[in-house]
């Protein structure tokens, strides 16, 4: 099909706006299902997994498609939940246009505002639909009011081509049509429908449509203006390409099914039957089933099999890709998530996909042995799909941690570990990676001495420890003159002073910023061995932490929080009550950024509470920044409980 009888446009707006029911709309109205499925009953096309049934709201994007008049629509249904922003994220890089949707009876919500603003920043173009107009007491004009005031007043319900408000909107967005209006004060029909199409792709006017998925109302206007106003995949925007030959100079992409192939990955799923499915968006030229392309981001050939359109789960083979498709294959070994294809003589590389980080963690105990074996590679997968999600392994609690962007968001990674990969875990607070340090000098012995019948044990260490600035962990001096220690054992001292570090002095966390310099000591022709030595060490170590001021130390983290300005007082506020600190402030976009340094013990639940402050609205990054001493007060409960925990294991 031709490039100019395509369109594809993202779902866009707040959890329960009615996405997936206008999806379930379109494609009845369009014939190309037989009958309209419900979410309350989980029969949509596009909410098809088991949680996604089981929640009844969307967590995946979904690929559709229909066709209307001889145009095809492809378009990506998406969840409007923050929690799974990544879906919106990856689909908005697959399309040429939006589609925003708004509860009539809810008005702007915070879901409305982060669909406006991604529509913004990736320059689709879009149109509104404004949905539910059949619930009770609505206010249409309300709504449109609302929209005027908090995204643009070229927001405009189109009810005439004659409309003169229209026809100066219109004149407006295009020098040469504002000068014919000007003078005769009147465009003909032919004027202003090409010159409001120009005027929708160039983001200078919103057509709104209204009506009602679930009684179908307004759906064939809505479908109309799609094919009438949003761009065809050769008139979007030029998008930003580097010449994967020549990294360094930019790339000119031409939408057109006779340009050099170029096409970018912009999701990965697992699907039960066939596999890893790659989905991809063909920017320019034409791919064919059993031939390959070149991957631009990892420098390899690629073979591949078929070619696949989705409709929900189900994949239907086409005979080839062209300009403006967006396209599933299936089995490719190499390429993935934010990948570019193109030809090895024809290169193009397009800027990866960029998620934002991780807000809430968690620690995962597998509940047995089976389960702990399985799921390591169960967790690869899930992160292979989803960027947002990610797990680490905390070398010094021993943790298994996972990440996301809340509570619902690992609920769901939880769900699937159980019911896709059978593996059942527990779900805990993560342990802080507190460390331990001394604040002032002094010199110690560490003396292990043993005689039990037959061959004894003997080592005996002075040394000396000082405090050290922060980050340069344990250093370890030699100064042993004379002989007092021989040189075999110097290195058992240091293995015994390193590990006793690693163990800790008086919490149970690992020593740092120390230096520990080995002096003196003595030692016995026959009872002296390694392991006295080590054991030396090791007790030398920990008596001269617990004389020389020992102190716990704390991650702090680097906080970015971007916030409406109207929450900067109950932020300033809630970032004091969590014992941090303002850094300083920004203005980025519609948002004020606070930039805040704040402990992480105090920052685990803060993406649900930081949610509660703003009604939403808030999102924050955090990232470690360096390590503080813990105030006594909260640190000493810590160091209690640790050493009464050790009594009762030595008892």
């Amino acid at each position: 099909m031709d490039a100019k009888f395509k369109r594809n446009f993202i779902l866009l707006g707040h959890a329960h706006s009615g996405k997936t029911t206008l999806a379930e709309s379109l494609l009845y109205f369009c014939k190309a299902t037989t009958r309209k499925g419900r979410v309350e009953d989980g029969t949509t096309v596009s909410d098809y997994s088991f949680d996604e049934i089981e929640r009844k709201n969307s967590i995946n994007l979904s690929l559709l498609f229909c066709e209307y008049k001889g145009a095809r629509l492809q378009f990506i249904d998406t969840p409007g939940y923050a929690d799974f922003c990544a879906e919106m994220i990856s689909a908005s890089r697959a399309v040429d246009s939006a589609v925003i949707v708004v509860d009539a009876s809810a008005g702007i919500e915070v879901g409305t505002e982060r669909a406006w603003a991604m529509a913004e920043e990736m320059n689709l173009p879009a149109i509104i639909f404004i949905n539910k107009i059949d619930k009770p007491d609505v206010d249409v004009n309300k709504v449109v009011a609302g929209l005027k005031s908090n995204f643009s007043k070229s927001c405009l319900i189109i009810d005439s081509l004659e409309d003169p408000d229209l026809m100066e909107a219109i004149a407006e967005s295009d020098d040469k049509l504002l000068e014919k209006y000007l003078e005769v004060m009147k465009l003909s029909q032919e004027e202003i429908k090409s010159g409001l199409a120009q005027a929708v792709v160039k983001r200078k006017l919103f057509p709104i449509v209204t009506g009602s998925a679930a009684a179908d109302k307004g759906i064939q206007d809505l479908i109309e203006d799609i094919v009438q106003y949003l761009p065809d995949p050769g008139m979007r925007p030029a998008i930003e390409a580097k010449d994967g030959l020549k990294p360094e100079s930019a790339k000119e992409v031409v939408f057109s099914d006779s340009a050099p192939f170029s096409a970018f990955v912009f999701k990965n799923i697992s699907d039960p039957y066939v596999g890893q499915l790659t989905l991809l968006r063909v920017f320019s030229g034409q791919l064919a089933p059993n031939t390959g392309f070149y991957n631009v981001s990892k420098k390899i050939k690629e073979r591949i099999g078929s070619i696949f359109i989705l409709q929900g789960k189900e994949q239907r083979q086409i005979d080839s890709a062209g300009c403006g498709d967006i396209i599933a294959i299936a089995k490719l070994k190499e390429t993935g998530m934010s990948d570019s294809v193109s030809q090895d003589k024809e290169q193009f590389l397009f800027p990866a996909v960029v998620f934002p980080e991780a807000s809430i963690s968690a620690s995962v105990k597998p509940k047995t042995r089976e389960d702990e074996e399985k799921i390591s590679d169960a967790l690869h997968k899930l992160c292979a799909e989803d960027p947002t999600f990610k797990f680490t392994h905390d070398p010094q609690t021993k943790e298994l941690i996972i990440s996301g962007m809340g509570d619902q968001h690992l609920a769901v990674m939880v769900g699937r570990l159980k019911k896709r990969f059978n593996v059942q875990v527990e779900l805990g607070t993560p342990k802080v990676s507190y460390k331990e340090t001394i604040t002032k000098s002094t010199k110690v012995q560490g003396k292990f001495k043993r005689q039990s019948g037959g061959r004894g044990q003997y080592g005996d260490v002075w040394i000396e420890v000082q405090p050290l600035e922060r980050g340069k962990g344990v250093e370890f001096v030699d100064k042993v003159f004379g002989g007092a220690i021989p040189r075999n054992f110097i290195p058992s001292a240091e293995k015994g002073v390193r590990q006793a570090a690693l163990e800790g002095a008086v919490a149970g966390y690992p020593i740092e910023d120390i230096r520990v310099t080995l002096f003196d000591g003595s030692y016995h022709d026959v009872d002296s061995s390694d392991m006295a030595f080590q054991i030396a060490g090791a007790m030398a170590l920990r008596k001269a932490v617990n004389e020389a001021g020992p102190v716990l130390l704390e991650p702090i983290m680097d906080v970015e929080i971007s916030i409406p300005e109207e929450f900067l007082g109950a932020i300033s506020g809630d970032i004091n009550s969590r014992r941090g600190r303002v850094m300083g402030m920004d203005v980025k976009g519609r948002s004020q950024v606070v930039k805040a340094q704040i402990p992480l013990s105090e920052m685990f639940k803060y993406a649900n509470d930081l949610r509660s402050i703003t009604g939403g609205r808030g999102m924050y990054i955090m990232r470690f920044s360096h390590y503080e001493e813990v105030p006594h007060k909260i640190a000493q409960p810590i160091i209690v409980k640790y050493q009464a925990t050790k009594k009762q294991e030595e008892a």
